[in-house]
């Protein structure tokens, strides 16, 4: 039976406890368990079709499970009311996968659309707001008044992390933040994801199909295969995994996809 991650005595900032979740015959979460811990960086990989997304929208309150918990800090989210929820998310940062920004809005207006919404901030104070969160994932503040298609995918990807920060969350959620990125880029964007969490000591999720990339980023790495965690281990210990799930994974770039007992 897959057991929880254990780091010591420390209560776990994000805890998912038997996690179900079909879409009618469909059974794509079927026990899921996990912790994170103050601090650290999870990566969630596996296969396509694995679950990965389903998991995601679990956390950010988008779904809600047929079984299951997921608490944040000791608290069920998942029980919550939509005021409650509302008020949760205010502590999550999310960077999407495409960087969801807005084209016919300014790099400014789009890293500070959390803070219109939320907060009653003056233009000039979320203008400093919006150079602070840009100087923090390495962009000047001279992109400010751009608009998002004139820049780069990498900056776009840089944009809307400066945008999941800027209510300074505790937890971030990426969701696959290299995708559609060449080599280098998805480097420098690994990078700057280890370099947030040492400016500012967050919780955080990746999904991610990146193995390399999560091997770089993380604490822990669990694979989600046939809807649980399969392994969740230090990135150092991975290739060493006894589960052949993992194996075949970790080889299939260079010996081609999970054969057809391993997929799921």
């Amino acid at each position: 039976m897959q057991k929880p991650s254990n780091t010591g005595n420390q209560e776990p900032v994000i805890s998912i406890r038997g996690l179900h979740k079909s879409f009618n015959s469909n059974h794509v979460l079927k026990g899921i368990n996990l912790d994170v811990h103050q601090g650290e960086t999870v990566s969630i990989f596996g296969n396509s079709g694995c679950g990965k997304s389903t998991l995601i929208k679990h956390l950010m309150g988008l779904l809600r499970p047929d079984k299951g918990s997921v608490f944040v800090k000791g608290k069920d989210f998942t029980g919550m009311s939509h005021k409650e929820l509302q008020k949760f998310r205010l502590n999550l940062g999310v960077v999407f996968q495409s960087a969801a920004l807005l084209n016919s809005m300014s790099v400014k207006d789009n890293i500070g659309l959390p803070l219109k919404e939320h907060t009653d901030k003056t233009d000039e104070e979320i203008r400093d707001i919006a150079v602070e969160k840009l100087k923090m994932v390495f962009l000047d503040e001279t992109i400010l008044d751009h608009k998002p298609d004139s820049l780069s995918g990498g900056m776009r990807k840089r944009v809307g992390i400066a945008r999941a920060l800027a209510l300074d969350p505790e937890i971030i959620l990426y969701d696959e933040p290299t995708t559609g990125l060449d080599p280098v880029i998805a480097q420098g964007i690994n990078e700057l994801i280890v370099e947030v969490k040492k400016m500012l000591n967050v919780t955080s999720i990746v999904i991610t199909h990146d193995i390399p990339g999560a091997k770089f980023i993380s604490d822990r790495m669990a694979m989600l295969f046939r809807g649980i965690i399969e392994e969740d281990l230090p990135p150092d210990r991975i290739d060493s995994s006894k589960s052949k799930a993992v194996q075949q994974l970790l080889n299939a770039e260079t010996e081609g996809p999970l054969t057809d007992d391993l997929k799921d």
